[in-house]
């Protein structure tokens, strides 16, 4: 699938903002534990890649009732759900001079389409060594779920099946989308969220 970038402009894909807060003092002390000026930009991603998605339990895995939304809540309770986890991700490169935007699928929610259907959110990294944008996903993997930090082959952690209705958004997203954080500005019970108020389109 052939992305496009909501802008052209690699610069507004590391801004900073309420969710992507990489000046908190949380997400600071953070980046100082992970990155060192030794490394290349691919080791720098693939590290924060690996910390979000396994250093940061997905709320729905762990059944954790508690809503994070900036990146430095989801580092300060060490879990969110897929669009929390893609605000740190974002922050931990933004802050390193590594473009990082956001994409989305619609995925059923649950084993059927009769149980419904949610926004899943990821992220597109741009390598500036490689001249790319490469989506990953750092929802957490666990059974039937293998998402893998790759260049070359995308290993995201849900293929979309067409069949179904589910679908893969073609954009680059300089900002979370409004729905998936009002969602999360919204309530205070997050398995109350993901079972009833996720949204089910873009659109």
């Amino acid at each position: 699938m052939k992305m496009r970038c909501e802008s052209e402009e690699l610069k507004d894909y590391l801004l900073e903002s309420e969710e992507i807060d990489y000046s908190n003092p949380i997400i600071k002390a953070t980046i100082k534990e992970l990155f060192n000026p030794s490394q290349t930009e691919a080791e720098k991603v693939h590290i924060a890649f690996q910390f979000v998605r396994d250093e940061i339990s997905h709320s729905w895995d762990i059944q954790s009732q508690r809503v994070t939304r900036k990146a430095s809540e989801v580092v300060k309770y060490k879990m969110g759900i897929c669009y929390a986890k893609s605000n740190l991700l974002a922050a931990l490169l933004r802050s390193e001079g590594i473009p990082t935007g956001f994409c989305y699928q619609r995925l059923m929610l649950f084993d059927t389409s009769e149980k419904g259907y949610c926004i899943h959110a990821l992220n597109a990294v741009y390598f500036q060594s490689y001249n790319k944008w490469v989506r990953l996903d750092a929802r957490g993997n666990k059974k039937g779920v293998d998402a893998q930090f790759s260049i070359d082959e995308e290993k995201v952690a849900f293929r979309t099946k067409t069949e179904f209705d589910e679908k893969d958004y073609p954009f680059i997203y300089v900002k979370p989308h409004p729905k998936t954080i009002a969602v999360l500005k919204e309530h205070t019970n997050m398995l109350e969220v993901y079972k009833y108020h996720l949204p089910e389109r873009l659109e």
